[in-house]
């Protein structure tokens, strides 16, 4: 199925318009579309799985407030290993045969506590420490999210769906899904797995360009300002790339069409925030 089919047959959050990710992981995992009563299951599932262990949430609040917010994700989801499910019932000797079960185990687990690792990471590092809050099962597992980083707009709520629908098939072939497969491969558990992807998500050449082209358009920003010619956007660039630097988030190594997944996220932003001048930038910038 394509984005915009899985946007149309994939069950929406009351009242929205985007896909929830538990309809597309369903999907994934079974290959048929789930019924409203399957996701909202789903969601109740991921709710209930949801609590960090003790040493989890202590090993967070007491990370460097410096340290890279990847580096704290990666340490943490490693250090749910301590929880292992198949890791367990690999060293008791069970069959291979039922190896999947554990392993699924484990990433119904690991899904679930993934947003809470994020949501207390971004609240340490840029909301002074302030506590998260309670999961509400009532509540999908993007919104739960949303609520945990401290933001109750309906629309972030949409936003974040979407988000989170599109990037969850990432296949085989870029660096972190690669390298989740590759250590999988060695009957690593599958927080280890998911841990060793987020190594490589967190590089410059992949997840981390999502951070360099804001930080990039922000220097743009404080050197010209909002309403810039086109001429001194030519003269920032060349500056950029004299530098010997790229120009980060433009272009891409593999893809030599448009990415359905942009695509997507721009109709998105012409509907909810046309005047942006984030938004508006790209284009003079492509």
């Amino acid at each position: 199925m394509s984005i915009p089919e899985c946007q149309q047959k994939l069950p929406k959050a009351k009242g929205g318009d985007e896909p929830l990710p538990e309809g597309l992981f369903w999907l994934l995992v079974t290959g048929d579309i789930p019924t409203e009563a399957q996701v909202n299951a789903i969601s109740k599932e991921w709710a209930r799985r949801a609590e960090l262990p003790a040493h989890v949430v202590t090993m967070l609040n007491n990370m460097p407030s410096k340290l890279h917010p990847m580096s704290q994700f990666s340490a943490a989801v490693t250090a749910l290993n301590s929880e292992s499910t198949f890791a367990k019932a690999y060293s008791e000797g069970v069959h291979k045969s039922k190896y999947w079960e554990y392993v699924y185990e484990d990433s119904m687990n690991l899904i679930a506590k993934l947003p809470v690792i994020a949501a207390t990471i971004y609240r340490n590092t840029y909301r002074d420490g302030k506590g998260i809050g309670a999961i509400d099962d009532n509540k999908d597992w993007s919104s739960n999210y949303c609520t945990m980083l401290g933001f109750d707009d309906p629309q972030f709520s949409e936003l974040m769906r979407l988000y989170l629908t599109i990037h969850s098939d990432h296949e085989g072939g870029n660096v972190s899904a690669h390298t989740t497969h590759l250590v999988g491969s060695a009957l690593s558990d599958p927080y280890l797995s998911f841990a060793a992807g987020l190594n490589g998500l967190a590089g410059p050449l992949h997840g981390l360009a999502n951070q360099e082209v804001l930080v990039w358009l922000e220097k743009l920003r404080k050197q010209v300002g909002d309403n810039f010619t086109e001429e001194q956007l030519k003269e920032f660039i060349w500056k950029t790339l004299k530098s010997g630097q790229v120009v980060p988030g433009y272009g891409h190594a593999v893809l030599r069409k448009t990415d359905p997944r942009y695509t997507c996220q721009r109709e998105f932003a012409l509907k909810h925030l046309p005047n942006d001048p984030l938004f508006n930038w790209w284009p003079l910038c492509t």
